[in-house]
């Protein structure tokens, strides 16, 4: 059952604006809440969700980093985005547009970035939620990691993958 056959043909993926910026922070913060909600407590989705309010942070994605947007009817349904041309800072989809093949075609479109860098591997810190779905597309847990947000632990899993070019 490969996703990748199941591509929602109404859906287009194209670079980032900075006009995306809210619909972006409005699909983190409810990505989180609802598609993660599985694997984390109720303080750990609240602390980790209290990253949309680092404006600073945000606006250096929107500047610095490679940023992917997946949209049907003028709605943002996904979102990815590639730092230094080797990091997959930030990966979400809506949750009403969960196994519909967006994930594999962002994920495809940002490992064909990465190489057109001639980047030789991809890393991301991963969630618990994301981890079966970075497994799928061939990245490996290098570590298990304990971060701390606002005082509250998170588990998430530094992974990599390397790119054969």
């Amino acid at each position: 059952m490969n996703s990748s056959t199941s591509d929602n043909p109404k859906i287009i993926l194209r670079k980032g604006i900075q006009n995306d910026l809210l619909e972006m922070l409005e699909l983190f913060r409810t990505t989180i809440d609802e598609v993660c909600k599985k694997d984390y407590t109720l303080q750990q989705l609240e602390a980790w969700k209290s990253g949309a309010e680092n404006e600073e942070r945000w606006m250096d994605v929107m500047t610095s980093q490679y940023v992917l947007i997946a949209e049907s009817a003028n709605q943002i349904v996904g979102f990815c985005t590639l730092d230094q041309g080797n990091y997959i800072d930030l990966f979400f989809v809506h949750k009403d547009y969960q196994q519909q093949g967006i994930a594999s075609r962002l994920y495809n479109t940002i490992e064909k970035e990465a190489l057109q860098y001639h980047e030789k591997r991809l890393t991301a810190d991963v969630s618990k939620t994301a981890r079966p779905f970075f497994e799928k597309v061939g990245f490996q847990v290098v570590q298990e990691q304990t971060v701390d947000v606002k005082g509250i632990t998170l588990t998430n899993y530094k992974m990599e993958k390397n790119l054969i070019s």
